[in-house]
């Protein structure tokens, strides 16, 4: 427990000998708990509550039920005790009395601690009190917690340690479950909509043969029984593109993502993305399909269009939509279609003192003045669209424009939530793309193992039809639809450093 520190290493010892001595006494006596392998639970505290809501005080039910949860707390008074028990759906108050209970089994309570699992059997009453409680007849012990649960284990001191102890954190703060049923009924309503809109749910290798050309640095493991390198997965794209190839027009993937790179509020080294591929369709098609779906689930999670997030109020029932030219027009007053040449986007970087990209092309310069001037302030829901071609290598040319591609991010709270393509389907311009990608990166780490995936250029050839593709966040989705500052909040097992390091 030295992760959290609610008490001193010395007062953890003792009260975790105590509780050693409990079980060692429990298992001489021929009562040991860990040899109990299930109870029939068959009531839950917030179904009770809500069936007896108009109970009068005092008044009896009649309904005798079987409960099974943690034991949170105990107030032994002579011959008659109140604990409180924590289960699936919440708390309820259990009253045991000795008379009813019998002296053996009521002693027995009395040596229970904060934190044991228990099977409590008895009648539904109110008490006098108002609190609807369960009259214990049968009190079964079901496991020995050997360690004190800690007395502060929350708020901005103690998140190391909750992180680092999600199973503490669940069991000292209820509320934070709510999270996590939040993110279920996320994932859950997704896959509701996108089944509705006639998409199939496929899985793809997370396991790939070779680190592509993007700029995601990769993890690399190895394979034992081929004695080859293998990455893990920075996306999953190009894999449920080569099913559209195939005829699967409409796919998706709920995916687990890794990528070797920083750590921040919003980023973890694995995370979960959700990926869409749409035959005969563009990126406006995607724009829809992300306001409709966003808007629905804004309603089924919390209630409402307007939403709360860090004390901002978000307008999920307004889009607007610009074009990155317009964007950077209308945040910084400059404009693109003024910048004749290279030269010209690096003297205006210059003199706005914007970063200069690692290789200064006019519309790479563009995307750093969208950084640097607009992405802070687009606090309610916009689509970006009309990027750059030398940011965007699987997008397809505008029409006419082919410094430009059909390609659209969209921001909420200055933070970017999805990406999404006219997929290029030119296979002569995506080879091209890839190798040029790669070429960029060895350039820069020579060292670097990217390599052209000719096999997806190969797929292409065969024939990729018209198609909109959409990536996005599950995790940011999760921490704005549940007012959650950081993504650690929003995963159970976030990545952490090690403590001794």
């Amino acid at each position: 427990m030295e992760q959290n520190k609610p008490q001193t290493e010395q007062e953890i010892s003792q009260q975790a000998a105590v509780r050693r001595q409990k079980l060692a006494d429990l298992c001489e006596a021929g009562h040991n708990p860990f040899e109990i392998t299930k109870y029939a639970q068959d009531a839950y505290s917030a179904d009770l509550k809500q069936e007896f809501a108009d109970l009068p005080a005092e008044a009896e039910t009649g309904k005798i039920v079987s409960l099974a949860g943690r034991m949170m707390s105990k107030r032994v008074m002579g011959k008659a005790s109140f604990a409180h028990l924590r289960d699936q759906k919440g708390d309820i108050q259990i009253f045991v009395k000795r008379d009813l209970l019998g002296d053996e089994a009521y002693a027995a309570f009395k040596k229970l601690d904060i934190g044991d699992i228990i099977g409590a059997k008895g009648e539904v009453f109110r008490t006098k009190m108002g609190e609807i409680s369960v009259r214990i007849s049968e009190l079964t012990l079901l496991s020995k917690s050997l360690l004190p649960l800690p007395e502060k284990f929350h708020g901005l001191t103690d998140r190391e340690a909750r992180y680092r102890q999600r199973y503490v954190d669940l069991i000292v703060n209820p509320e934070v479950k709510d999270t996590f049923v939040k993110r279920s009924l996320i994932l859950k309503e997704i896959r509701a909509y996108l089944d509705e809109k006639g998409f199939l749910e496929v899985d793809t290798p997370i396991l790939t043969p070779f680190e592509i050309g993007a700029s995601a640095r990769p993890f690399y493991t190895h394979h034992n029984t081929l004695n080859m390198d293998m990455v893990l997965r920075i996306e999953t794209e190009l894999y449920l593109k080569r099913l559209i190839v195939g005829g699967m027009d409409r796919v998706y993937e709920v995916g687990r993502i890794f990528r070797n790179e920083g750590m921040d509020p919003k980023h973890n080294p694995e995370f979960t993305t959700i990926e869409l591929y749409q035959a005969f369709t563009d990126f406006h098609g995607m724009m829809d399909l992300v306001e409709e779906m966003y808007k629905r689930l804004a309603l089924k999670v919390c209630g409402s269009l307007e939403i709360t997030y860090q004390g901002k109020q978000i307008d999920m029932g307004h889009w607007e939509r610009l074009t990155m030219v317009e964007a950077v027009k209308k945040y910084s007053g400059v404009d693109f279609n003024d910048w004749k040449t290279d030269e010209d986007a690096i003297a205006a970087a210059k003199e706005h003192h914007v970063e200069l990209p690692e290789v200064p092309t006019k519309g790479a310069i563009l995307a750093e003045f969208f950084d640097a001037f607009v992405e802070d302030k687009l606090i309610q829901p916009t689509f970006i669209y009309d990027y750059p071609v030398e940011i965007s290598p699987l997008a397809k040319r505008k029409p006419g424009d082919p410094a430009f591609t059909e390609r659209f991010e969209y921001f909420i709270d200055c933070t970017e939530y999805g990406n999404a393509f006219s997929e290029l389907n030119d296979p002569i311009d995506q080879k091209a793309r890839f190798e040029r990608q790669v070429a960029e990166r060895k350039a820069i780490e020579p060292d670097c193992k990217a390599q052209v995936d000719y096999d997806y250029v190969t797929a292409l050839e065969y024939g990729l039809p018209p198609t909109g593709g959409l990536g996005f966040g599950v995790d940011r989705l999760v921490m704005l639809l549940t007012d959650s500052a950081s993504i650690r909040d929003v995963l159970l097992f976030p990545t952490m450093k090690p403590i001794d390091q």
